[in-house]
């Protein structure tokens, strides 16, 4: 049979892979020998991936994004080829939700047996990587500051109230940022360079304006307010959807550059990175063979 690599956090979300756990293994080995990792603590999972030989053809990560970007980074230092699959057991899981993937853990592990593969792009921060989104600015600290419990209670609304909480002390955020021959330098409030169709839980895009292997990311800025009623567009153009409106740019590119940069904070897929004076952030296009629900 071949053979498939379970890697699972217990402690993601609300730990309900604890008691779904016999449920989603006794599904994957109706066709693969299946191996299950528990990782215990944060990174455990990119220095096991990074380790593994070619015995594995699928791995499967039940987690978070946080675990999800783990793997990834993993793998990309790995040089192995694998398909991925993804089972998610976290808070947030918006860009598993852009794929269709189940939020039923039994349901997701039986879309994995149809290996129905689809090509994604992954991104490159300096020396780190992301599965789809490198952010910075309010709302941002929220993905990693809201507490795990007031996360398991209120899910998405636990990132939106962390945010707006960010909000009393928004500060403006210095920046030049070149994407292709276009130079942006100003003061910002956030940014973020994502392949996802939602970002932290309060950007959301349409599904006409993201394609997740079309090798360009989606790159939004929305410059610092001097007045309240231009805080208020901005929320308000978020929040429709409305990329058009003053004090908001959006444009896709394959690299990004960050000049100016060293007293910014970010997060890669949720999880803090601290800050860096110059970042190149690149498109890697086609990295990643990823496993999806068959089409209905």
């Amino acid at each position: 049979m071949k053979r498939l690599l379970l890697i699972v956090n217990p402690a993601s979300g609300t730990g309900k892979i604890k008691t779904q756990l016999f449920h989603v293994v006794n599904i994957l080995s109706q066709q693969y020998e299946v191996t299950v990792y528990i990782t215990r603590k944060r990174g455990d999972a990119t220095v096991y991936a990074e380790t593994l030989d070619s015995s594995f053809d699928t791995i499967v990560v039940c987690g978070g994004d946080g675990t999800l970007n783990e793997v990834v980074t993993g793998l990309i230092k790995n040089k192995n080829s694998y398909r991925l699959g993804y089972i998610p057991s976290g808070t947030l899981n918006e860009w598993s939700s852009g794929l269709k993937i189940s939020r039923d853990m039994k349901k997701a592990a039986l879309d994995v047996l149809f290996n129905n593969t689809i090509p994604l792009d992954l991104g490159k921060f300096n020396d780190n990587y992301f599965t789809y989104t490198a952010s910075f600015g309010a709302f941002t600290e929220a993905s990693y500051s809201a507490p795990q419990d007031i996360k398991n209670l209120l899910g998405k609304l636990a990132y939106f109230f962390e945010g707006i909480k960010t909000l009393e002390s928004i500060r403006p955020i210095p920046l030049k940022i070149t994407c292709g021959d276009r130079v942006i330098e100003d003061n910002f409030v956030f940014g973020t360079i994502s392949n996802s169709l939602s970002v932290g839980g309060v950007v959301h895009y349409n599904e006409t304006v993201v394609e997740l292997s079309d090798g360009e990311f989606e790159v939004l800025l929305l410059h610092y307010p001097k007045t309240l009623n231009d805080l208020n567009n901005l929320i308000t153009g978020i929040l429709t959807r409305d990329l058009n409106r003053d004090g908001i740019t959006f444009l896709q590119t394959n690299k990004v550059f960050i000049e100016n940069a060293g007293n910014v904070e970010w997060t890669l897929d949720g999880e803090y990175v601290a800050p860096q004076d110059k970042i190149v952030i690149e498109n890697l296009h086609k990295a990643a063979t990823f496993i999806v629900p068959p089409k209905k």
